[in-house]
């Protein structure tokens, strides 16, 4: 006799990539996205024009300040910030809905906007924050680079030195001197969390079965 084969369905959840500029959290994103495909990547919205080729709704969700502002009154984003005068933020909506189905979210966001993520969806939470190796290695990438000026670069490196400091308010940290083993590293605590029993919201009746010999 055979049992019925029971699958049991988890809840998703928001994981969260900080770093620097030049640490290399944009590529470690990608890698990611392409090898897990229960894996999206957040829409934020924005009050921002769009751009050149950018695609509403793909690339972020435009709306005006007015919008924005209205959006925040009724408490819709789970995070929000301002950006050389322009305003970001994630819509607590789709993000609910794709954790619901089972599906986990990347974030690409500052310790500031995981603040804001730890405070409204904690249990929901994974944050990790990625540190260069050295800090001439930092400053090597950013200048290999060639996007921005000395004076740019100059500031980058300034506000990386705040940016680190935040390092133990995240979960997992980790130290990217090899891009591949940094994103095997994230494939693995992914891997792990995805198995977390709070997770996995079908277990209790699925562990009731067991006992009941079905």
């Amino acid at each position: 006799m055979t049992m019925e084969i029971f699958e049991i369905h988890r809840r998703g959840l928001m994981l969260v990539l900080s770093s620097p500029s030049g640490a290399g959290k944009t590529t470690i994103s990608r890698s990611l996205l392409e090898r897990e495909v229960n894996l999206t990547m957040s829409v934020s919205a924005t009050t921002r024009p769009k751009r050149p080729g950018e695609v509403a709704g793909e690339d972020y969700h435009f709306v005006d300040l007015t919008e924005f502002n209205l959006m925040v009154n009724r408490q819709e984003l789970l995070e929000y910030a301002q950006v050389f005068g322009n305003y970001y933020g994630t819509l607590r909506a789709p993000v609910e809905k794709t954790l619901a189905a089972g599906k986990d979210t990347l974030f690409d966001i500052d310790w500031q906007g995981t603040q804001q993520l730890a405070q409204n969806a904690r249990n929901d939470l994974v944050s990790i924050f990625i540190l260069p190796p050295s800090t001439a290695e930092l400053e090597r990438r950013l200048r290999s680079r060639a996007q921005d000026s000395d004076e740019v670069v100059a500031k980058r490196m300034a506000r990386a030195a705040d940016e680190m400091s935040h390092w133990a308010e995240y979960d997992y940290v980790l130290v990217n001197r090899d891009v591949d083993e940094s994103v095997d590293a994230v494939c693995a605590i992914l891997a792990a969390e995805r198995l977390r029993r709070e997770r996995q919201v079908e277990l209790p009746e699925f562990v009731k079965a067991l006992r009941e010999g079905q």
